[in-house]
């Protein structure tokens, strides 16, 4: 993947009648959801809305009609109101689901042409996708979204991605951008947590992992990232992040989560990835090929706790090292962190719902009371 890209695709007019029938075209081929439950929440949404509006005049017109007096008059005073009431509900109804599936696939359209013209395949939706990401595994109902996959020169893929977690009323969809780049041989486990997007209850990453996995790198770096890597492998860590690989990520995804896990490298975000605005693609197109030429160096890693196939072991002095012909892949230790317990968010949380029992027993103004006497 290389920049400049083509953003005119995102830019360009859009033609109505070809957004229309490439829209049919997608319907046909089953590659877009069909429209119709989409339609039925616009409907109702509609008609909710319609009613707390103008629900309190129906009702009295109504309630009017009724005192008139009984009756087949009385009777037909009564259903033609309701009649015209449904009829404005479902053309509403109607015109508005047509201007949301218009821009929908407007955007389908953009992004499909945009997805071409750099090289990639655009694809409407990909139901909890097989990734060993830390986000793909949370929560249920996981779902990536406008996803742009690219071959060229590896594997590479764009998405936005939501999942599910609680029930009721404390059900919670999560949203993230992420970028999926295929590495070609496994790497240890490593976390950069960027620390420009975390808040006051510290990371914003959907896990937490063992303090004593923090490893400090020189320089500016642990400024912009907090850096995870399994115990034992802290040299292996220094040797995949060297200076140069470290200005990189600071220079162009100083603002992203990333996470290195089996022979896959993640970045992440709170927010649209795969989007209509050109200076965010423009932003994760460098932010990918900042690394990709460095992936060489990467991939020529080799794990020493991996033992060499027997022959090796006994070659004659003149064949290459036993350790740079090991197997490529990571030992047990290494291919995942050990999760940490979030403290900092437990103690903020316990911290409220204290204050919130003592309100609740009615003891917290005695407490604040007596300490200001």
């Amino acid at each position: 993947m290389s920049t400049p890209f083509d953003a005119r695709p995102l830019l360009e007019p859009a033609d109505r009648a070809a957004v229309r029938a490439y829209v049919q075209q997608l319907r046909q081929s089953g590659r877009a959801p069909t429209g119709g439950g989409v339609q039925l929440v616009v409907g109702i949404l509609v008609g909710v809305v319609f009613m707390m509006i103008f629900g309190s005049t129906f009702f009295s017109v109504i309630t009017g009609l009724l005192s008139m007096g009984a009756g087949g008059g009385g009777v037909l005073f009564v259903i033609v109101p309701i009649l015209m009431l449904l009829a404005v509900v479902a053309v509403a109804g109607t015109a508005i689901y047509r201007l949301v599936q218009g821009t929908s696939g407007e955007r389908w359209w953009r992004l499909d042409r945009f997805a071409q013209a750099n090289g990639m395949t655009w694809y409407p939706a990909s139901p909890d996708p097989p990734l060993p990401g830390m986000i793909f595994s949370q929560g249920s109902s996981r779902v990536a979204t406008d996803v742009l996959r690219g071959t060229t020169p590896r594997f590479v893929e764009f998405g936005n991605y939501r999942y599910t977690t609680g029930s009721g009323k404390n059900r919670t969809t999560h949203r993230w951008g992420y970028v999926a780049v295929k590495l070609s041989s496994p790497l240890p486990h490593i976390v950069l947590d960027a620390t420009s997007n975390n808040s006051l209850f510290g990371s914003n990453l959907p896990a937490s992992f063992d303090k004593d996995q923090r490893l400090s790198l020189e320089g500016d770096f642990d400024r912009h990232f907090t850096l995870y890597c399994p115990q034992g492998y802290e040299r292996d860590a220094l040797y995949l992040f060297t200076p140069d690989i470290m200005a990189r990520f600071i220079d162009n995804a100083a603002a992203l989560d990333v996470e290195i896990v089996d022979d896959w490298m993640f970045f992440y975000g709170k927010r649209e990835f795969s989007t209509l605005d050109p200076a965010t693609w423009a932003w994760l197109f460098a932010a990918v090929a900042a690394v990709l030429d460095k992936f060489a160096q990467w991939e020529r890693w080799r794990d020493d706790r991996l033992a060499a196939p027997a022959a090796v072991e006994s070659a004659l002095p003149f064949v290459a090292p036993a350790a740079l012909l090991r197997p490529p892949g990571v030992a047990a230790q290494g291919r995942r962190l050990t999760r940490g317990v979030p403290w900092r968010t437990l103690i903020v949380v316990g911290v409220f719902v204290a204050i919130w029992v003592l309100g609740q027993l009615g003891t917290f103004g005695s407490i604040l009371g007596g300490l200001f006497r």
